[in-house]
């Protein structure tokens, strides 16, 4: 195996404001799992170098230029609501001419806005979740006939910001309350679509021009009590004290019948294709009142921390996790990556455009 020079970038910038000692997305956490990262690309064979970005972007250029590294392994995440700069600094690095791992920046810069990746997804003919409403105001509440329940959250947020038991809401009283608390907090947008009740899945896709589904996950809310709303908020997915955290569960392998597993791989690698990821990816669904999955959200390099999420599905497909990290790093090298000149894969009878290669869905 080639050994490799990469320099592992991170967002350096700490918090303006204090963070809560219970709360595992915190900057602690974050140091200590680029740490980790390292040191799993170091046990097998590469040198590593790891590079804070902060506000000064010519020194962070001249770090790159001075270790001239084969990959930049790509863990740089927005910090400041509202910020697009994981765009920015994936565009830096790539007209820098290094390889980077994980999605380009233009499909960073899609899947951070949820409305616009929704809008892609029906035009590839991908499911998603119903009625995807962009209200910019609080008078445009009053502009749609609405089915109820629905769900609110930030426009341009994802790890869960946003969302909390106030998320779901029955009518248009409570509709407009949530949406003014969202344009207030987090001076952005607020995306509206119809609440799913079906069952959620999240499903890890890893490689470049053959992507591999990995095993199915089932988020299990069945602990919760029937006066909470069954979804992934911020404390449900980061906050270690919250109930919804300790209630909250996911198993991985999923217990899925032939044919839904089949449906579920088979459209999360079309949304997987449709926005341009590459690397790595993880798609959340659910499935509708039909029993059919839809997508709720494509992340585009999502969190790698080991031991949960698409780390957690990589173990269960018997991939340790250097293993995994240099799967990802493989990627950034391949040539011919279709995500750099992407465009919208043609509309298909019941399907979509895959990808140059055999997709090898996880059985």
């Amino acid at each position: 195996m080639r050994r490799l020079t990469i320099a592992v970038i991170y967002n350096a910038e700490p918090p303006a404001v204090a963070e809560a000692p219970d709360d595992r997305a915190s900057f602690g956490d974050l140091l200590r799992m680029i740490r980790h990262v390292a040191r799993s690309l170091r046990s097998i064979g590469h040198r590593v170098h790891v590079v804070g970005v902060g506000h000064d972007l010519l020194a962070f250029q001249r770090k790159l230029t001075r270790i001239q590294p084969h990959v930049v392994f790509n863990q740089y995440d927005d910090a400041v609501v509202g910020a697009s700069y994981e765009m920015r600094v994936a565009s830096l690095v790539t007209m820098m001419g290094f390889p980077l791992t994980g999605s380009s920046p233009l499909a960073l810069g899609i899947t951070k806005s949820k409305y616009m990746c929704a809008c892609l997804l029906v035009g590839a003919g991908v499911a998603i979740a119903p009625q995807p409403r962009l209200l910019e105001t609080l008078r445009s509440v009053g502009q749609y006939a609405w089915e109820f329940p629905v769900i609110v959250r930030p426009a341009f947020e994802d790890s869960g910001l946003g969302l909390d038991t106030a998320s779901v809401v029955t009518n248009k009283k409570t509709l407009r309350e949530k949406v003014r608390q969202l344009l207030t907090e987090f001076r952005q947008p607020a995306l509206a679509q119809k609440f799913l009740r079906g069952r959620e899945f999240n499903v890890g896709i890893i490689g470049g021009n053959r992507p591999r589904v990995l095993p199915l996950a089932e988020v299990d809310y069945s602990r919760l009590p029937s006066t909470a709303q069954p979804i992934m908020s911020y404390a449900a997915k980061w906050i270690e004290t919250s109930e919804e955290y300790r209630l909250t569960s996911v198993h991985c392998p999923a217990t899925v019948e032939v044919v839904l597993a089949a449906k579920i791989r088979q459209v999360a690698l079309a949304a997987f294709v449709a926005v341009g990821a590459w690397g790595y990816a993880r798609v959340d669904m659910r499935l509708d009142g039909e029993g059919e999955p839809v997508v709720l959200e494509v992340n585009c390099n999502p969190c790698i921390d080991a031991g949960i999420g698409l780390a957690r599905s990589a173990e269960v497909a018997g991939i340790p996790y250097p293993k995994l990290l240099d799967i990802i790093v493989r990627a950034a090298l391949e040539s011919h990556r279709r995500d750099v000149t992407m465009a919208l894969p043609p509309r298909l009878v019941g399907s979509i455009a895959l990808p140059r290669g055999r997709a090898t869905p996880e059985p």
